[in-house]
C-alpha cells in the first residue's frame, strides 16, 4: 500500500471479533495477520508471512522476551518445588482475613514489586492465587489487580524498565538531551493520568467503593459457588497440558511439603529485584544472577539434586511457552499492521483536531487506540513519537503534557489488550483464561481512561 487508508483498520477489528467469539488469541491474531497480508499483496500471503515470522523471530527484543519468560518459569516451578511459595502463602494467610485483605494484600505487593511489569505480573500472581482462592476470590479479580499494578506501577516509577525504554526514545527523537532522560521522564509523571486513575481505580474495587459489575461480577459470583475462573484455560491462551502436570504439582506439594521454608520463597524473589535494579535494570541479568545463586542455594539444603532441579525448570520454562506464543503472534501482526500503516492512517484522520488544547487529549486517545489493536505497547511507540513530538513543539503543546499522554495511552494498552505481553503474563501469573482477564476489566479500563481523557481536556 503506497497510502494508508481505512483498510488498515480490517484486522485489527478481524483479531477483536475472533478473539472474544473463539477465545483463543493465537488463532485470532494468525487470522487476523493474514487478513492483512490479503490487503498488502493477495499473491505473497504465504511468502510474507513466512518472511515476517523470520523476522520476528531473529529480532532481540523476542530473543530477549523467550529467555526472560521462560526463566521466570522456571524459577516459579522451582519456588513452588522446595516449598517456599507454599510457605509464603501460610505467611499470608496469617495476615489475610477475607477477600478484601487478600487483594489489598496483593496491591501492595505489586506496588513493591514496581522494577519490571513481567516480574510483577508473574511473581505476584503466582505467589497470592493460593490465598485469593481460600477466600473464594476469583481467578479474573486477582489478575485485574495484577494488571493495574504491572504496567501502570512501572510508568509511574522511574526506576524501572519502562523509565529506561522511553527515557531512550525521549533522548533518540531530540525530546531530552543526552544524560537528561530520566529528569526529563519524570517532569511528566503527575500527567501520566491513565496510570494514576488505573491505580487509584483498583484501590477503589477493592474497598468496595467503586461496585464490582459487568463481566467481572459474573466471575466473582461463580468464585462465590467454588469455581475460581469463569472459564476452562484452553490450549491457545493460557494453558497447556505441561501446565496441567505443573498444577498437579503444585498440589501435590501443598499437602506433601508442608514444611517449607519461607526463606527459600524470599530470599530468591528479593535477590531477583537487587539484581536488577544492579544491572540497570536488566531483567535477563537479574535472573541469570538470581539462578545462579538460587541452584547452590537450594542444593547445600539438599532440597532436591541438580537433575531434579533440571528438570523442574525446563517444565517451568515449557509452561510459558503458550505466552510466549501469544505474545510472538502479536509481533507478527503487529508488523503487518506497519505495513498497512495503520499508525499514520489514526494520526492523520486526527491530525486536524490537534490543536495546543486538544493535542493531548487527542495523542491520548489516537496512541490508545493504536496500542489495544496491535498489542504493542513499546513498538507503536518507537514508530509514533518521531510523528507526534515534533507535531506537538510546532503548535507550542505542553511537551510534559503530552510525554504523559503518551505514556498514558502505553499503560492503557498494556493493560487493556488482551494480547499484549503485559496482560498475557497477568493471566497466566493468576491462573485464568487470557480472554476472560481482558473481558473482564475491560470497563474499569476504559472507565479510567475516560477520566485521564477529560484530565487532559481539563490540564491543556
Amino acid at each position: 500500500m503506497s497510502e494508508p487508508t481505512a483498510l488498515s483498520l480490517i484486522p485489527p477489528a478481524v483479531v477483536l471479533i475472533l478473539a472474544i467469539w473463539l477465545r483463543r488469541p493465537i488463532l485470532s491474531l494468525v487470522i487476523g495477520t493474514l487478513v492483512g497480508l490479503l490487503l498488502v499483496d493477495p499473491t505473497q500471503v504465504l511468502t510474507s508471512f513466512a518472511s515476517i515470522s523470520l523476522s520476528v523471530m531473529a529480532d532481540e527484543t523476542i530473543g530477549w522476551l523467550i529467555l526472560v519468560c521462560g526463566s521466570f518459569g522456571a524459577l516459579i516451578a522451582l519456588l513452588v518445588r522446595t516449598g517456599g511459595a507454599m510457605a509464603f502463602g501460610r505467611a499470608t494467610l496469617t495476615y489475610a482475613k477475607g477477600p478484601k485483605s487478600s487483594l489489598l494484600m496483593t496491591f501492595f505487593l505489586g506496588l513493591i514489586i514496581f522494577v519490571d511489569d513481567y516480574l510483577n505480573a508473574l511473581t505476584v500472581g503466582s505467589t497470592m492465587k493460593r490465598v485469593t482462592d481460600k477466600f473464594k476470590v476469583s481467578r479474573e479479580m486477582l489478575a485485574y489487580v495484577v494488571d493495574s499494578t504491572a504496567a501502570p506501577i512501572c510508568v509511574l516509577v522511574p526506576l524501572s524498565t519502562w523509565a529506561v525504554f522511553f527515557g531512550g526514545l525521549l533522548v533518540d527523537n531530540g525530546i531530552a538531551p543526552e544524560g537528561e532522560a530520566i529528569s526529563v521522564y519524570m517532569q511528566a509523571i503527575p500527567y501520566m493520568l491513565y496510570a494514576w486513575f488505573a491505580v487509584g481505580m483498583v484501590l477503589l474495587v477493592i474497598l468496595g467503593i467503586v461496585p464490582v459489575f459487568g463481566p467481572m461480577k459474573k466471575a466473582q459470583l461463580a468464585a462465590a459457588q467454588g469455581q475460581p475462573a469463569l472459564a476452562q484455560m484452553d490450549l491457545d491462551s493460557v494453558q497447556t497440558s505441561d501446565e496441567y502436570a505443573i498444577k498437579a504439582m503444585e498440589e501435590e506439594f501443598e499437602q506433601a511439603d508442608s514444611q517449607g521454608k519461607l526463606r527459600n520463597f524470599l530470599i530468591p524473589i528479593l535477590l531477583l529485584v537487587a539484581f536488577t535494579v544492579y544491572f540497570d535494570i536488566d531483567v535477563w541479568m537479574g535472573l541469570l544472577a538470581t539462578l545462579a545463586v538460587t541452584l547452590p542455594y537450594y542444593a547445600l539444603q539438599r532440597l532436591m539434586t541438580l537433575a531434579e532441579m533440571m528438570d523442574q525448570m525446563i517444565d517451568g520454562f515449557k509452561s510459558m511457552l503458550p505466552a510466549i506464543g501469544t505474545v510472538i503472534a502479536a509481533f507478527i501482526f503487529k508488523d503487518v499492521c506497519d505495513q498497512l500503516m495503520l499508525p499514520l492512517y489514526v494520526i492523520e484522520s486526527l491530525s486536524p483536531y490537534m490543536t495546543p488544547q486538544l493535542l493531548p487529549a487527542v495523542v491520548f486517545i489516537a496512541m490508545a487506540l493504536l496500542a489495544f489493536a496491535t498489542g504493542s505497547s513499546w513498538g507503536i511507540f518507537a514508530v509514533s513519537i518521531p510523528i507526534v513530538m515534533p507535531l506537538a513543539q510546532a503548535v507550542d503543546a505542553n511537551i510534559p503534557l503530552v510525554i504523559g499522554a503518551l505514556l498514558s495511552a502505553s499503560s492503557f494498552g498494556s493493560q487493556a489488550c488482551f494480547y499484549s505481553d503485559s496482560t498475557v503474563l497477568a493471566a497466566q501469573g493468576s491462573g485464568c483464561n487470557l480472554v476472560s482477564h481482558g473481558v473482564t476489566q475491560l470497563p474499569y479500563a476504559l472507565l479510567s481512561a475516560t477520566l485521564a481523557c477529560i484530565g487532559f481536556l481539563l490540564l491543556a
